[in-house]
């Protein structure tokens, strides 16, 4: 089987991958883009990680785009992506893990003030802080895919009262109340200390985390982004930071990346920035799921995490 690699990597990262799906599936012949652009006809697969636009067009033989990202977003944006070619987005068991773990981390850190205790370390001040019970702190999760999932899963197992809302509805994950609908997302928006956004870039959540939303929690809720930068709108989270809405904000995502060095988010005393590794891909975990897929498609076998192209996920 001839795959192509194609992606925004730098020396290092290709290589790393490379090396990783190589010995993932060694019987398959890896091919570089310029290789698959001098015999396209040959090129059955595409493995990809935010490639260019462009770089999937004119490859007649192609059965699977194979991406190494969850998001997809960016390569539905693409208009040259080939029509009739079954699109994967990974799922991978490690990154979910620790998307899960990042999520309970910065719940927790808003339940118990830990952020509040970093501000009073900075300013010299001893202040101990009311001490709350997990079981008093409600946690709502949007979106209820495999890392909603793995993250509400978690939460729960440390006690944390927690709803998972998702748009269309999903299965149930044991010890979590299950929601869909807009109209049960605005109904449990005022009981939430705490919202985890996990949910996937489409046209209808882009600007989701907004002024309206964030009115609806209640006063002194935490807003935790692991999603997309573009589910925010900034200047409303900054507002809503200012007038006391929103205690603090964790964000993981952002519109531009890297984050500009002059954007407020930066020194601002209620927000924590991390440099989008809430859950960084395992190359080796997730080079082992790629090659599933690919088997299966040379194969004629069912494929996994295929993506609906007109949801967006």
């Amino acid at each position: 089987m001839n795959i192509v690699l194609c992606g925004d990597f730098d020396a290092a990262e290709a290589r790393d991958w490379q090396q990783a799906l190589a010995a993932a599936m060694p019987e398959a012949h890896w091919l570089s883009p310029g290789q698959a652009r001098a015999a396209p006809a040959q090129v059955q697969a595409a493995v990809v990680a935010n490639p260019p636009p462009g770089s999937l067009q004119g490859l007649p033989a192609l059965r699977l785009i194979q991406s190494l990202w969850a998001g997809v977003d960016r390569l539905l944006a693409d208009p040259t992506l080939p029509a009739g070619v079954p699109l994967a987005r990974m799922v991978d068991p490690a990154m979910n893990a620790a998307m899960a773990e990042t999520a309970l981390w910065a719940t927790l850190a808003l339940q118990r003030d830990f952020f509040a205790y970093a501000r009073q370390q900075r300013q010299g001040l001893w202040r101990p802080l009311r001490q709350r019970r997990a079981d008093e702190w409600p946690v709502l999760v949007l979106g209820q895919g495999e890392m909603g999932r793995g993250a509400a899963r978690l939460l729960a197992g440390a006690g944390f009262p927690v709803t998972g809302w998702s748009r269309s509805g999903a299965a149930a994950v044991p010890g979590v109340r299950g929601i869909h609908g807009d109209v049960a997302l605005w109904q449990a928006l005022p009981q939430a200390r705490t919202l985890v956004n996990l949910l996937p870039l489409t046209a209808a959540t882009q600007g989701l985390l907004d002024a309206r939303l964030f009115g609806a929690l209640p006063a002194g809720a935490g807003v935790v982004n692991l999603a997309r930068g573009r589910h925010l709108v900034e200047a409303d989270l900054l507002a809503a930071l200012a007038s006391g809405r929103l205690a603090h904000a964790v964000l993981d995502v952002f519109q531009h990346e890297p984050l500009p060095a002059a954007h407020p988010f930066w020194q601002h005393p209620q927000i924590t920035v991390l440099p989008h590794v809430a859950a960084q891909t395992d190359e080796r975990s997730a080079a082992a799921v790629a090659a599933a897929n690919l088997r299966a498609a040379r194969d004629g076998l069912p494929l996994q995490h295929l993506v609906q192209r007109q949801r967006g996920y």
